[in-house]
């Protein structure tokens, strides 16, 4: 049985990041072997492997995959001078705002109405220009991200602009719309945790 091998079974995320996490730091694998029963959890883990310098494959089977990793060193000196590194946070020439989207509704009163302001102020966020660094989808906002949405090419847009998007997995496992997303990364709550500390400014709705 492969030493670093976690078994992460009947874990939602965050949980099975923060374990495999706090394994690195134990432990300088140079293989390692993750457990997942979720999709959220295999797209989690498989992200956070990678951006610690593994390369990653997936092998599912039946009610669960495991997700494995084997060290990089060149992709591992490569990724530490990543600016998004979590142990540097860079100056620059322009604020890195965050802007975090817990709702489709913006304010308390009429729905349809906050709804249609929520709608306009996405619309609206490219005129941050550069300052404009990453959005974050979670609960209800989630909802933006998926075929149908009122703002998914807006979003689109953005992404290729440069911005950053990410959208919470145990949100979009919650309303089993994982496989309907169309825009930006599957995260979880250590990213959003990493990208509040990193941002010069975090914006919530």
């Amino acid at each position: 049985m492969l030493k670093n091998k976690i078994d992460c079974r009947g874990l939602q995320c965050p949980e099975p990041v923060l374990k495999t996490k706090k394994h690195l730091e134990a432990e300088a694998a140079v293989e390692i072997e993750v457990i997942v029963d979720n999709d959220a959890a295999v797209e989690n883990v498989s992200r956070f492997l990678n951006f610690q310098g593994f390369n990653v494959s997936v092998d599912s089977n039946g009610g669960f995959s495991t997700v494995s990793g084997q060290r990089d060193r060149e992709k591992a000196k490569k990724l530490e001078s990543r600016p998004e590194s979590i142990k540097i946070k860079k100056e620059s020439d322009h604020q890195k705002i965050l802007v975090m989207i817990s709702s489709r509704n913006m304010g308390k009163g009429d729905d349809n109405l906050g709804q249609k302001l929520m709608v306009n102020f996405i619309k609206t966020l490219k005129e941050m220009g550069t300052d404009l660094w990453r959005i974050v989808l979670v609960n209800d906002g989630v909802k933006f991200a998926v075929k149908d949405s009122a703002i998914l090419n807006d979003l689109m847009e953005l992404e290729s602009s440069g911005v950053s998007i990410l959208v919470c997995g145990a949100c979009l496992t919650h309303f089993n719309l994982l496989d309907e997303k169309k825009v930006g990364e599957t995260t979880n709550m250590l990213d959003v945790v990493t990208s509040m500390q990193l941002a010069d400014k975090v914006i919530n709705f």
